[in-house]
């Protein structure tokens, strides 16, 4: 059901949610970046990283067509097991929190702002006003908004739990119909519990 401007509404109201502690992400190791790839409930997902930390966890683009991998990248599905058994996990409502050492690359603040995703709980939401607020940038919602577009490690770093400040799902780098069935399976496994 979409309204204006590629806006779909929610029926939750965003709230200040319960914080946990921001995991700590670690400096990419240097060598060549290992990579698999997993079937899913939002289709085919990539995931990358050192060997020993994820760096990220990508879906198809918007139009289905796989994402061009660098030629470079070593399909090495060994240091993925767990990531892709957490994830599994995530899908059939069994899992409500990541626990594995993350290592994406980026600029300080979106480093931040993707730190401050993590502790927007399983089943809540947040503003992008609410969450540059907490950073103690309050009139940096739009920059909020750019570097959770660019988070690289979907759905373990949360970005999806990000919504407008009236409520309605607003961008999603893996499209709003993605953002809405991660959101609806996360309030389907809250309200069951």
């Amino acid at each position: 059901m979409s309204t204006e401007q590629g806006m779909l509404p929610l029926d939750v109201e965003p709230r200040a949610p319960r914080r946990r502690t921001t995991v700590e992400f670690r400096t990419p190791l240097p060598g060549p970046t290992r990579y698999t790839t997993m079937d899913s409930p939002v289709g085919e997902l990539v995931l990358f990283g050192d060997g020993e930390a994820l760096s990220g966890v990508l879906t198809r683009s918007r139009d289905g067509r796989s994402r061009g991998l660098p030629e470079d990248w070593v399909s090495d599905p060994a240091p993925f097991g767990e990531a892709v058994r957490q994830l599994e996990a995530y899908f059939a409502g069994e899992l409500r929190e990541f626990d594995l050492p993350l290592a994406p690359a980026g600029t300080e603040w979106q480093l931040r702002v993707w730190a401050a995703l993590t502790t927007i709980p399983h089943g809540e939401t947040a503003s992008y006003g609410e969450l540059a607020a907490e950073l103690g940038r309050p009139t940096a919602s739009r920059a909020v908004g750019m570097a959770n577009g660019r988070n690289p490690i979907s759905i373990i770093v949360p970005c999806h739990r990000v919504i407008g400040a009236n409520g309605s799902l607003t961008g999603y780098a893996g499209g709003l119909d993605r953002k809405q069935f991660l959101l609806g399976l996360e309030r389907r496994v809250s309200v069951a519990r």
